[in-house]
């Protein structure tokens, strides 16, 4: 099966949950520089938000440059991918909107340890799909980063209920890790 039509479908989705992440930072009433400043924990769930829908987007991207096929497990292995990602806008307006108080921040926890999860699953699939004696296999056999993600998100989702600014704290370690594209794919793809 061709892996066009997932791609498109992917990068649409994460389109609208950037757009509906952003329609929700309104404007504020006033127009000094004093009236923004309710909205700063807002847009800080936005700019994190933000950061980790663009991670996800390139990760997937890069492995999806790697892939020659998919079939209908990745489809849905995919689509559940996307279904906790779709879930960002929400859990990042009601961090914001709370000032980062314990239950949102176990929510937007529990979101991105989904996400994590979901892309472990869409991982695993392709690369058993790929087969054993694939160059993706071989770039991907040592998942620290994934792991780590998943670790982290765990220690934060514990933490949140009693310090939610650390728990942000093991949610951000995160996404520094996963800046920078997955480094075991961009050699396999440099290779070609």
């Amino acid at each position: 099966m061709s892996k066009g039509r997932l791609e498109a479908f992917s990068d649409g989705v994460l389109a609208i949950i950037i757009t509906i992440m952003v329609l929700e930072l309104k404007v504020p009433e006033g127009s000094n520089w004093q009236s923004l400043k309710t909205l700063i924990p807002k847009f800080l769930a936005y700019i994190f938000s933000f950061i980790y829908v663009g991670i996800y987007w390139n990760n997937h991207h890069h492995l999806f440059q790697a892939v020659k096929r998919v079939n209908g497990k990745i489809l849905w292995a995919n689509l559940h991918l996307l279904f906790w990602l779709s879930l960002m806008p929400f859990a990042t307006q009601w961090i914001g909107e709370t000032h980062f108080a314990k239950n949102p921040a176990a929510t937007y926890g529990i979101v991105l340890m989904m996400c994590a999860i979901a892309y472990l699953i869409l991982e695993n699939l392709i690369l058993k799909s790929e087969g054993e004696d694939s160059k993706l296999k071989e770039a991907i056999h040592y998942k620290f980063k994934e792991y780590f993600s998943i670790a982290s998100y765990t220690l934060g989702l514990a933490t949140s209920f009693f310090y939610p600014y650390l728990a942000i704290g093991f949610y951000y370690l995160v996404a520094l890790v996963w800046l920078i594209p997955d480094k075991r794919i961009e050699k396999l793809l440099n290779k070609d």
